[in-house]
């Protein structure tokens, strides 16, 4: 049974816009976090990371010092474990929804990050989240599991994969 529902897609094609669309037409008990770029002007400066009680954080800056790079941005991993891991960990605690937006480059600098969403994903709870369209061994395994169900997402698919994840995730819960 597919219970972990991940959107990949192009940069800017509204991956997590669609996740927070989903969450509130569904009214889920969920758990989890949102990545969000901080601009200045017209130029993307870095990430924050927001978990769905609020906890906010730097995830990624490019002024940011970090032995953790990816592109120009440096990665905060503590910040990345004390909101991103917590969140996914306390999901699965509390029998809930879990939300992960992102599984990507920088959150695969946190080998605590893997391990939680390998825990999320090999527990009983429903997954909704984001995940690199870029290959890589952790994610490539990820994509490749009988119970995941990752969507390619476009501007011009949006509805109908919208429709699709709401109508999966209305059968899960007569499920229950």
């Amino acid at each position: 049974m597919i219970k972990n529902f991940l959107l990949t897609g192009l940069p800017g094609v509204g991956k997590t816009t669609l996740l927070i669309e989903i969450i509130k037409k569904l009214n889920l008990e969920a758990d989890g976090f949102f990545t969000s770029e901080i601009r200045k002007g017209k130029e993307r400066i870095g990430f924050e990371i927001v978990s769905l009680n609020g906890k906010r954080g730097i995830l990624a800056h490019k002024d940011f010092k970090s032995k953790f790079k990816v592109s120009k941005y440096g990665v905060n991993i503590k910040e990345l474990d004390r909101i991103g891991t917590e969140a996914i960990l306390k999901a699965i605690k509390e029998n809930k929804v879990c939300i992960i937006d992102e599984i990507g480059g920088m959150e695969m600098k946190s080998e605590k990050f893997k391990r939680a969403v390998e825990t999320a994903l090999n527990s009983s709870i429903p997954i909704l989240g984001t995940i690199t369209l870029k290959s890589n061994p952790f994610c490539d395994k990820i994509k490749q599991r009988k119970d995941t169900k990752v969507f390619y997402l476009t501007r011009e698919n949006r509805e109908k994969v919208k429709k699709e994840i709401l109508w999966h995730f209305q059968n899960l819960q007569k499920k229950k």
